[in-house]
């Protein structure tokens, strides 16, 4: 069934997976897990604290049953249960911070809140992209332009709710400093000049800023090349803290979740090779400096 909020970068996408989350021993993990992990935190602090569910309800203003609920990972927690429970337990921050990742935010297909759960808890992020630049690395009038010429159209809040989850995703570039992120993108990307020649530019500094952070390494793939290991289309490829490997694929009206390691491997051979035909970081940002100039 078609989903008509964004996946990872581009525009409308289905569900790539299964009603209720990815297939029985997939190794996938399930989308309760981090309501489950939230409701583990939230016991643990408030037992800590040395209260019982009955003396923490009245806290957070909630009945005890729904203490429990939150706690058993049952319920999605109400933002002002958060903040009263932040309150209550010392703020910590440790649940304003837990809760960012189970949001059902608007503007995530539900598919991708799975891939988008990881993406925020990765140590290891590779993407190659060469269809359009990477949500993480786009600017609000490069989104914005996706977004407007999307089919079937957007309705205004959902453009606005769109920009909202994918400006969030983007604070994990410098919040995350010890995540290591790489991209490669096609130099075509750039001379396709998506929303003009002033969005383009803006793009461009953007990402050459964001070259500059010591956790990012940028290449391009130049637009002429003999050999390109990369020609099945774009993939993303992310290491977890357990040092678990995943990856993801992603078409135009579905999307591909992907954990078997025998799969993997052979995206992360692919991405090596790749790594080793584009330009180099060096290169690649004189590249960007020379199109810009250009513009």
């Amino acid at each position: 069934m078609a989903d008509d909020t964004v996946g990872t970068d581009g525009g409308a996408s289905t569900d790539g997976l299964p009603p209720g989350g990815p297939p029985p021993g997939s190794g996938e993990p399930d989308p309760s897990d981090s309501l489950r992990m939230f409701g583990a935190v939230v016991q643990a602090l408030r037992e800590h604290a040395r209260l019982s569910r009955e003396q923490f309800a009245p806290l957070v203003r909630f009945s005890r049953h729904t203490v429990a609920s939150v706690e058993q990972g049952r319920r999605m927690p109400d933002p002002s249960f958060v903040e009263r429970a932040e309150e209550a337990l010392g703020n910590t921050g440790a649940l304003r911070n837990a809760v960012r990742h189970i949001a059902r935010r608007p503007g995530l297909a539900a598919w991708f809140r799975q891939w988008a759960r990881l993406e925020a808890l990765a140590i290891t992020l590779y993407t190659y992209e060469c269809r359009l630049i990477p949500g993480l690395l786009q600017t609000e009038a490069y989104a914005r332009t996706l977004f407007t010429n999307q089919l079937p159209p957007l309705a205004d809040d959902q453009i606005e709710a769109q920009w909202a989850a994918r400006s969030e995703r983007q604070r994990l570039l410098w919040e995350r400093p010890n995540t290591a992120y790489s991209f490669i993108l096609e130099e075509q990307l750039f001379l396709r000049r998506t929303g003009g020649v002033e969005v383009t530019r803006a793009l461009m500094d953007h990402v050459l800023e964001v070259a500059e952070l010591r956790n990012v390494e940028i290449q391009v793939m130049p637009l002429v090349r003999e050999k390109h290991a990369g020609l099945d289309g774009p993939m993303q490829l992310l290491e977890t803290p357990e040092n678990r490997w995943f990856a993801y694929n992603e078409g135009q009206r579905g999307g591909l979740f992907i954990s078997d390691p025998k799969e993997i491997s052979v995206l992360q051979r692919r991405y090596a090779r790749m790594r080793s035909q584009a330009l180099t970081l060096e290169d690649s940002v004189s590249l960007l400096q020379r199109m810009r100039g250009a513009l």
